[in-house]
């Protein structure tokens, strides 16, 4: 799923317009066992209670696709006759109201995810969403809907003790504590099934949400979809610079490492220019071009394409917006840190002089120090 589809679905999460009507759900405490069960009617809440319920659905929607927002493929055997996508077509098939499915779905997520002693809410909630006709101009017709968007969305809460704090009461004319019920916290993680692909359902997706990008809980996606999440997004980082350094290894120069990152920083500004939706994936080899183009011997490019097959996979695609980080350069020695604009990176050279390395950064004007500004004279006097 792209931006444009997640936002699409995010603003029909809303009271006014979207179709939900009914909220499923358990609360389950630190020792995995049901303490509560949820069924509420939204037409039967309050606007603020309602608002509250359809606010935590919307958060699964929130974030980058890529990063904390994972597509989940199916294979066409899991489709057929998996157990797990079986389950979840039950859920959406009975819109919910399958009671022996859903116990069957909470049972396999409490038996399965840890949520680190913590108390937990699963929620549940099933729309049906008329996809508005779409023409060339992106301009939409709510009246001409070419498609009926039946799906679910799954959101698992941690529930939190409130604090205590001082409060004033009335009636008495005087102040006591006052201690706040458990707080039901945003997702720390849930998913849409079916996907929303291309404006349509897509029943061999789904779209996993996980509020930590480095914690995609490979306990859950394994039981609910019995599919291996792709590496997390900090993990690529990491798995990107270890394929770099160990391929070139005295060959990454200060120079090859900055021509790499600003090489990456330019393809990320010129998608995001031409508002293409999908995020922007590039193969080892697009890298290779650039070590190439900065004078890397031919056999530490192929080594850097080997090291990528071994720690991604086969036919690997990268996100530069996960292996890099566009609005960060910095630079670090054992007794300095310098942080650059990255638009500005290139500016850094490297120096040898009477033997020692030096890093030199250009100070022409603008100079300050602990606040103060101040100038650096062409000459120094004796």
């Amino acid at each position: 799923m792209n931006s444009k589809e997640l936002n699409e679905l995010r603003r029909r999460i809303t009271p006014e317009r979207s179709g939900i009507s009914k909220i499923y759900g358990c609360y389950v405490n630190a020792n995995k066992e049901i303490i509560a069960y949820v069924e509420e009617s939204l037409g039967l809440m309050t606007d603020e209670e309602a608002g509250e319920y359809l606010a935590l659905f919307k958060k699964l929607l929130s974030g980058r696709p890529g990063q904390n927002l994972i597509d989940i493929v199916f294979s066409t055997e899991q489709v057929l006759s998996g157990e797990e996508h079986k389950l979840l077509m039950a859920l959406r098939t009975s819109f919910l109201a399958d009671a022996a499915a859903r116990e069957t779905f909470y049972n396999k997520v409490i038996e399965n995810l840890d949520m680190q002693g913590e108390n937990y809410l699963i929620l549940l909630a099933f729309d049906r969403y008329d996809v508005p006709f779409r023409s060339q101009n992106d301009e939409t017709a709510d009246d001409a809907s070419e498609h009926v968007f039946s799906y679910f969305l799954c959101a698992v809460c941690p529930v939190k003790a409130g604090r205590t704090d001082l409060g004033y009461f009335a009636e008495e004319n005087e102040f006591h504590t006052v201690k706040a019920h458990h707080l039901v916290a945003p997702p720390a993680l849930g998913f849409l099934f079916p996907a929303f692909d291309a404006r349509a359902t897509n029943l061999y997706g789904a779209l996993f949400y996980s509020r930590d990008m480095s914690d995609l809980h490979q306990d859950f996606t394994d039981a609910v979809f019995r599919t291996d999440p792709p590496m997390p997004a900090p993990e690529q980082k990491d798995t990107f610079q270890t394929a770099l350094a160990e391929a070139l290894d005295k060959d990454l120069s200060f120079d090859v490492a900055t021509a790499v990152h600003g090489a990456l920083c330019e393809k990320l500004a010129l998608h995001k220019e031409s508002k293409v939706p999908e995020p922007l994936e590039i193969m080892p080899a697009d890298v290779s071009e650039v070590l190439r183009e900065n004078g890397v011997a031919e056999e530490r490019v192929t080594a850097f394409e080997e090291k990528c097959t071994a720690l991604f996979g086969e036919d690997a695609s990268l996100r530069p917006a996960n292996v890099i980080d566009s609005k960060k350069f910095e630079v670090r020695t054992p007794t300095v840190k310098i942080s650059v604009d990255p638009s500005f990176g290139y500016t850094l050279e490297t120096r040898v002089i009477d033997g020692r390395k030096y890093l030199l950064i250009p100070a022409d004007n603008g100079v300050e120090l602990n606040g103060v500004t101040v100038n650096i004279p062409l000459e120094k006097t004796e």
